[in-house]
């Protein structure tokens, strides 16, 4: 399993208020992609944030993310939370984080992935820092790192092939 971060990693950490105080977010199409990549080949994600927005839980339908914890401000009970529900052990998941805030998930998890302009500490626990910045790619950056060392890459190429 796959879990994202929003703020940071998903995005590029920018808010933005509409004229009536509604907080929305600028989500990048290839992220999306890699997201529907790791499905295609049956690798499930999920969603952690600290903050709460409706932008992220539209998102989120239209990628099809099950789990989506929001407001989670001790990240590490919404984590537990998704390892009982799925039967999971840390090994087998991949975090994708940004800040301090993320870091007691980087301590546990397998796979812990820091974007190119995360916190210089968490990019220290990180097995992989991305070459992309956080909501510029950087999640499918690491949904094809992942694709490949799982030999399901071909699971995606299969669809592009020269007919």
């Amino acid at each position: 399993m796959v879990i994202i971060d929003i703020d940071g990693v998903l995005t590029d950490g920018t808010i933005y208020i509409d004229s009536e105080g509604r907080e929305t977010k600028a989500f990048h199409v290839l992220d999306g992609t890699g997201i529907s990549y790791l499905h295609r080949a049956g690798i499930k994600t999920a969603i952690i944030s600290g903050r709460t927005c409706d932008a992220v839980v539209h998102r989120a339908k239209e990628l099809n993310i099950k789990d989506v914890y929001q407001g989670a401000i001790n990240k590490l009970d919404a984590y537990k939370e998704i390892l009982e529900k799925h039967t999971l052990s840390d090994d087998e998941i991949c975090y994708i984080g940004d800040d301090l805030i993320d870091l007691p998930i980087f301590y546990r998890v397998g796979f812990p992935v820091s974007v190119a302009n995360a916190s210089p500490l968490v990019k220290q626990h990180s097995l992989y820092v991305t070459n992309a910045k956080g909501g510029f790619g950087a999640v499918r950056e690491v949904a094809e790192k992942i694709l490949k060392f799982q030999d399901k890459w071909h699971l995606i190429m299969e669809r592009y092939k020269e007919i």
